[in-house]
């Protein structure tokens, strides 16, 4: 019978902020690491942690525009300077933060001319407008625009299934990105020697600014 000897580290598992800005109120960014581990975790708990940022964590997001006056998506309507895909783009990237459960509803309701912007969704208390600046439309012309939003809560990503049917009340499905981390890479460090070689993993997370790291990425993950 052969045993192998198996160094485990006993010493206690740091998990440290060593970089954190804010680029923007849509962009944020933080560098972490966690160690000291032994060889071979860094890049398992590297990727695991990973995959939960981007697949797991909750967001919310537009999931859908309803207008009785829009004919179709791909329309323009006079007065506006934008087409109404172009608008419902621009839904799509508006960055929000809320304690929801399921879906709410919003709504626009803007006088032109002048620019449109997030500052004029009025929804529930319940939730806030990452940057009020984003930009929806610009009215050339003293015409009304009301768009009522459906909002909601989840987590991954929901491609909308566009069908003929969807248009019939004026109800456009919108592509949901709910993940409010847009994007995480981890890199490892070695170092020591033979059966003491020990790892200290380093990972990077970027968020849309509904998430702060220094607040919410504080903690320790449970490894």
């Amino acid at each position: 019978m052969v045993r192998e000897k198996v160094t485990v580290s006993t010493r206690t598992l740091q998990w440290k902020c060593v970089e954190s800005r804010v680029d923007n109120k849509r962009l944020c960014y933080g560098r972490f690491i966690l160690s000291p581990l032994i060889k071979g975790q860094a890049d398992t708990i590297g990727i695991a942690m990973r995959r939960a940022l981007l697949g797991e964590i909750e967001g919310t997001c537009i999931t859908r525009a309803k207008s009785e006056k829009i004919p179709h998506e791909y329309s323009t309507i006079v007065g506006i300077q934008e087409s109404v895909h172009e608008i419902l783009m621009n839904l799509k990237e508006i960055g929000l933060r809320s304690n929801l459960y399921g879906t709410c509803g919003a709504f626009i309701c803007a006088r032109g001319p002048g620019y449109v912007t997030a500052q004029d969704i009025i929804s529930p208390p319940s939730v806030e407008i990452v940057d009020n600046t984003q930009h929806i439309a610009r009215l050339t012309e003293p015409i009304d625009l009301c768009i009522g939003l459906q909002i909601e809560r989840n987590r991954g990503y929901r491609y909308s299934i566009k069908r003929p049917n969807n248009f019939q009340d004026g109800s456009y499905p919108i592509d949901a990105v709910f993940m409010p981390v847009r994007n995480a890479n981890h890199s490892i460090h070695s170092y020591g020697n033979g059966n003491e070689r020990q790892e200290i993993l380093f990972l990077e997370i970027w968020t849309n600014g509904s998430l702060t790291l220094k607040k919410h990425f504080m903690k320790p993950p449970v490894i």
